[in-house]
């Protein structure tokens, strides 16, 4: 399982259900690995898509603990437990753990990759993920060159987990 983020110096992802910033490149980006895959996101990070529509040519699966919620064109689990039953039916390389907080918390232990736009800026944030940086089961496999559009500084980086954890199979 891989996971997608954009963080900024301090691994903030977001402010009020918003992205901490926008870079042309970065959705771009995104939309190219993503596309084809499972992703995997919460019901509030798919509230900001454009018109709260899930993402075209992907299979969405959406995590919400609403258990009445549902949404034409994806699949709606309401636990982790339902989720992980879920994956279970599809290749690891193809699911893409998109956000936000709460579902990154859950599942990044499981992601062997994490393919991580750095932005080099503080923004306000109060969504977070886990400082991969930090952490010393993960290590940095690509360091992608510096990029800039208007006045921010950015990099693609591709992070590797050397100890993901592993789906408990049915």
């Amino acid at each position: 399982m891989k996971l997608i983020a954009a963080v900024d110096e301090n691994w903030g992802i977001g402010y009020k259900g918003k992205l901490l910033a926008r870079i042309s490149e970065d959705q771009k980006n995104f939309k190219a690995t993503t596309m084809g895959h499972v992703v995997v996101l919460g019901r509030k990070t798919l509230e900001e898509f454009p018109h709260s529509k899930p993402l075209t040519g992907r299979t969405n699966i959406i995590l919400s603990r609403n258990k009445a919620y549902m949404i034409e064109g994806a699949t709606v689990v309401h636990s982790i437990e339902e989720l992980m039953e879920l994956l279970q039916d599809y290749d690891t390389d193809d699911i893409f753990i998109i956000g936000g907080q709460t579902v990154y918390d859950e599942l990044i232990p499981y992601c062997d990759k994490a393919y991580i736009t750095k932005i080099y800026k503080s923004y306000e944030a109060d969504a977070f993920i886990e400082n991969l940086d930090a952490e010393n089961s993960w290590e940095i496999e690509n360091q992608g060159e510096y990029r800039f559009s208007n006045d921010l500084k950015y990099s693609f980086n591709t992070y590797i987990n050397k100890e993901p954890l592993k789906f408990k199979k049915r």
